[in-house]
């Protein structure tokens, strides 16, 4: 139900024209159009979703890149309230999921709550107003509430390549992707061996004059069971949907049974450290080949990939794989450590994303002026991922410790979105202005999640990777089974968070009984 709580008068740097609302959600991707159809399933309309594209989606709206596709089977790879009985694939394609989520926005009636191209400059709290000044490029908004879901893989990370910006060919980032750019017959190096990657150099070698991979660290990868799905299967789905539901629970069990070697014990790994192995010595006769593209560092410190033609593109007669590390980028060509020169016409940066430093951070201000960013300098923190000390009214999604490398991200959205709507049922049944988490809550959420961490593949698995962040630490990951998760964010922990009620006087709010 829409609130009726009163509204303070508007503090004197207000604009006038800004657009007032009870909830402003940050981003259309997963995370916000699951926020958005949350409201609207319970009646609640006084809200936008600001989108700085013109399209929802998200990462599948952003990274076009061929080959794009989800490691996550489709049963499981998508909201548990709008299943789609007629994926074409196993696993779904950029083009399939982002088709999915247009129709689920359209199907929910969430479109007309979006405003496109809205990039949100700045988000400052208002403790006078009790208010949320949100900038953006397509005006201004006052919100009760605000919402972050701008996710981890929204802004592509450019490596520091010395010369990189002196290149006279193109360079392209794999989530801003050039289609207008035709690779036919060029010399394209691949800088990355990530999860993008290893898409991407299978779905252009055949057409490239040759492919340069350049890897830092070789990934483990195993056999992606892709496959298409039989028309009967998909009229199955459709007229028996209880049959989908328990494949979808099925998957999720079956996955859920990786995070025993991740997070509790790293000899259960063991068995999938051999079907990788297995799969590598398979597709590369090279032994020299073979030894480069072989890990040093125990399976699951890093992201476990699936590929069918990753390793068989990389031997190709066209193709080479450099391990030497890149000392320069020149006009024409890369110049590796060893002194050997490249000529190259493009260069496609597989390098990943911004996610232990969100850049939404810097933009969102909350009491005494600081930004997310300066709060979050010594490393992430949050209680239950999803609120912040001196942010009140702030809510994150696919905030800290929200990642998974083995299942669904769409199972953790969820139950974080179960959580912050609870969150705001809670303000309006106890008539709350203001609703903030304590310092105290969140040191106790890092240290549970610390503690969680201890001897887990990520930490003590011989590898550097962007689940820890410049200090070593967790705040990526959420290292535990995803079910206990959702278990803690079911509801509101009311114990956790102060409040202040609609006309009490401005001050600090005082902690709940």
């Amino acid at each position: 139900m829409t609130s009726t709580l009163e509204t303070p008068a508007a503090s004197p740097d207000a604009s006038p024209d800004a657009r007032e609302v009870r909830v402003a959600i940050i981003g259309s991707g997963f995370a916000g159009l699951g926020m958005a159809i949350a409201l609207r399933r319970r009646g609640e309309t006084d809200f936008v979703v600001l989108e700085r594209a013109g399209d929802v989606g998200g990462t599948w709206r952003d990274n076009t890149y061929p080959g794009a596709a989800c490691d996550v089977q489709s049963n499981l790879y998508s909201f548990s309230f709008a299943p789609n009985p007629r994926w074409g694939r196993s696993y779904s394609e950029q083009p399939e999921i982002q088709a999915y989520l247009r129709a689920t926005a359209d199907r929910f009636d969430v479109r007309r709550h979006c405003v496109f191209g809205a990039d949100v400059t700045s988000a400052r709290w208002d403790d006078a107003a009790r208010r949320w000044h949100v900038t953006t490029t397509a005006g201004e908004f006052r919100a009760r509430v605000l919402i972050s879901a701008a996710g981890a893989l929204a802004d592509p990370a450019r490596p520091d390549i010395p010369g990189l910006d002196t290149f006279a060919g193109t360079v392209m980032h794999s989530a801003r992707w050039e289609h207008a750019h035709d690779l036919s017959g060029k010399r394209v190096a691949v800088i990355g061996t990530g999860a993008s990657a290893i898409q991407v150099v299978p779905a252009i070698q055949p057409i490239v004059d040759s492919i340069t991979v350049y890897q830092r660290t070789p990934a483990w990868v195993v056999p992606r069971t892709d496959h298409p799905v039989k028309p009967w299967t998909r009229r199955l789905y459709t007229y028996v949907p209880g049959l989908q539901r328990g494949i979808r629970a099925f998957l999720y069990l079956f996955r859920e049974f990786l995070v025993i070697g991740l997070a509790k014990n790293r000899r259960f790994l063991r068995p999938v450290a051999k079907l990788a192995r297995t799969h590598l010595h398979r597709q590369v006769r090279d032994p020299k080949l073979r030894k480069a593209l072989t890990p040093d560092y125990t399976i699951g410190c890093k992201r476990i990939l699936i590929s069918n033609d990753y390793f068989p593109a990389v031997a190709a007669p066209n193709a080479e794989l450099v391990t030497a590390g890149i000392a320069e980028v020149r006009p024409h060509s890369v110049v590796t450590r060893d002194g050997v020169e490249r000529p190259t016409d493009t260069i496609v940066l597989a390098t990943g994303f911004s996610v232990t430093d969100l850049p939404i951070a810097k933009r969102i201000r909350g009491r005494e002026g600081r930004s997310l960013a300066d709060v979050w300098s010594d490393g992430m923190v949050s209680n239950r991922s999803a609120a912040v000390a001196g942010f009140p009214n702030l809510f994150l999604l696919v905030g800290p410790n929200v990642g998974v490398g083995h299942t669904s991200m769409v199972y953790m959205i969820e139950s974080q979105v179960a959580y912050v709507d609870d969150a705001l049922r809670t303000m309006d049944a106890e008539g709350l202005d203001v609703l903030e988490t304590t310092p105290a809550a969140q040191e106790a959420w890092r240290s549970l999640v610390a503690e969680k961490s201890k001897g887990t593949v990520w930490l003590a698995g011989g590898c550097a990777s962007w689940y820890l962040d410049r200090h070593g630490h967790n705040t990526t990951l959420w290292p535990d089974f995803t079910f206990r998760f959702r278990r803690l964010t079911r509801k509101l922990d009311r114990e956790n968070y102060v409040g202040v009620p609609a006309g009490a006087p401005a001050s600090r709010p005082e902690v709940a009984a």
